[in-house]
């Protein structure tokens, strides 16, 4: 399982339209068999702030994913609304070791 956390940071004027452009990409994505998990998390004391949760089923699944039609139509979308470039980190899962997913 691969675990990816996208944190971006969006233009004030931008937070409700990201929310719903990510929302809608979560919802398509969740449908692809690589992929396990997609929460989208907005930062509680700075509403700007977003983290994208992506848990993969494998290694291939995240070049998969960007291949959709969903997630294209949502990068380009929401690349405006960027207050800066979004940043990710990859993670491994150590507990548990086998979580069902």
């Amino acid at each position: 399982m691969l675990i990816v956390h996208v944190h971006v940071h969006v233009k004030a004027e931008s937070t409700d339209a990201f929310q719903t452009a990510s929302v809608e990409n979560a919802r398509k994505s969740i449908r692809e068999p690589g992929i396990a998990r997609f929460d989208v998390v907005q930062q509680t004391d700075d509403p700007t702030r977003f983290l994208l949760v992506e848990v993969y089923r494998d290694a291939d699944a995240p070049a998969r994913h960007k291949e959709t039609a969903h997630y294209q139509i949502w990068r380009d979308t929401v690349a405006p609304m960027m207050a800066e470039p979004r940043s990710s980190r990859k993670y491994k899962n150590v507990f548990p070791e086998d979580s069902g997913w």
